[in-house]
């Protein structure tokens, strides 16, 4: 049995590119760190991500061909301590989230450890279009 993909459908044009963009999603689903996306009004979602340890200039935000990259890397404090426990992590990380067309990244506001990034949606407007048809 194959797998069917959305180019098999013959009334699914130009879905290609949404495709790979899952594909690439899948891929990159590590579960570090933590997070939650909340639907905060029709039209807002807001992305949080628990980010304990880190300060605002230990994180970066940006949006890359369609997708909302958050990364994560805390710098060496440069102090010589010595662990006898080492129980909380200070890895790197970066988290992507793949944007439809009409979502746009709001703000960002770090409070208690967590990392909110809201999104909104814009709706286009429904444009009817009338092709006209000509003799060959």
């Amino acid at each position: 049995m194959s797998k069917m993909t959305l180019g098999s459908y013959p009334h699914m044009l130009g879905f290609e590119q949404l495709e790979r963009l899952l594909e690439r999603t899948a891929k990159s689903s590590e579960g570090y760190p933590p997070f939650n996306i909340e639907q905060t009004s029709e039209c807002s979602y807001r992305i949080t991500l628990a980010v304990a340890g880190f300060s605002e200039d230990d994180l970066s935000i940006t949006v890359e061909d369609r997708q909302l990259v958050i990364r994560g890397r805390q710098g060496d404090d440069g102090s010589e301590r010595i662990f006898l426990h080492r129980g909380i992590a200070s890895r790197q990380f970066q988290r992507s989230f793949v944007l439809a067309d009409g979502v746009e990244v709001g703000e960002a506001v770090m409070e208690n450890g967590l990392l909110h990034v809201d999104l909104t949606i814009s709706r286009p407007e429904t444009v009817v279009q009338t092709i006209r048809i000509r003799k060959g």
